[in-house]
């Protein structure tokens, strides 16, 4: 779950340009016919209006959730976890990671410390080895060691189940928070905001916002707090899958309806 850095802005005006008409060869339909079909063509992106009048109306709001649910019911975290402690390693490990990776790599590590108080127990050598690939190692390490030496000495041996709790683990800030509440307890705190949420929510213009701590309060005014949790995995799965950064898959893009983003690939609209 890479962490959120700042986006191009997609809401810009875009370059008008004439549309040209359809061209047929061969035995293809002709006249009356061709003017037809090419009347029936999805519109460039480039000649497509960048805006939506009322991106922040309820109707559209709730349209998004709802075409979002239905195209993800029951999706879940997608980092591999066994528990609150494994899902807060986890978490702390995919920054400027993918999940893949983490997923990769986190077996192994859990299999050889598998409590906090063995992890804090291990030597950091033995700990950026086993993490070595999920980039910035050392720190990660030094990171998942004082998570675990906070949770052993100061919670228990627990991951706690606060906002102000969890910030006090070395490592944990509002998005690793947010995650382990939410896929873990259940409890809606916030939103989670990575790389997919920002940039879709920017691209739905849901939000004009370009850090995650903004954006999230933005989400939090516009969403039901009970879509909160899936409402971020929904997303992640759907920047993951269809609307992929350099290039969205729009023609099978169940929001693409809804989304009027300039550099559409694809538009019925």
């Amino acid at each position: 779950m890479r962490q959120a850095s700042g986006t191009r802005d997609q809401g810009s005006e875009p370059t008008k340009r004439k549309v040209q008409p359809l061209r047929t060869a061969g035995a293809g339909p002709k006249g009356a016919a061709a003017r037809a079909i090419a009347a029936s063509e999805p519109v460039s992106p480039k000649v497509r209006p960048g805006k939506t009048k009322k991106p922040l109306a309820p109707e559209r709001v709730a349209a998004i959730l709802d075409a979002l649910a239905r195209t993800y019911p029951g999706v879940v975290c997608a980092l591999n976890h066994k528990s609150a402690w494994e899902l807060t390693v986890a978490t702390i490990l995919s920054a400027q990671c993918t999940d893949v990776r983490v997923n990769l790599v986190t077996p192994a590590l859990f299999k050889a410390f598998p409590t906090p108080r063995a992890m804090a127990a291990a030597s950091l050598p033995q700990l950026e080895e086993l993490i070595r690939t999920t980039g910035f190692y050392r720190n990660k390490a030094k990171s998942i060691q004082g998570a675990a030496r906070a949770v052993v000495e100061e919670f228990g041996n627990k991951v706690p189940q606060t906002m102000d709790e969890l910030l006090r683990l070395p490592g944990v800030a509002r998005k690793t928070a947010n995650v382990v509440l939410g896929s873990w307890f259940a409890i809606a705190v916030g939103v989670v905001v990575d790389t997919h949420v920002l940039r879709l929510s920017r691209r739905l213009e849901l939000t004009k916002e370009t850090t995650p701590e903004k954006v999230e309060r933005d989400l939090m005014k516009i969403l039901p707090q009970n879509r909160w949790i899936a409402f971020s995995h929904e997303l992640i799965h759907h920047g993951r899958q269809v609307c992929i950064a350099r290039k969205p898959r729009c023609a099978d893009c169940t929001l693409e309806t809804l989304c009027n983003s300039s550099d559409k690939t694809w538009s019925s609209h």
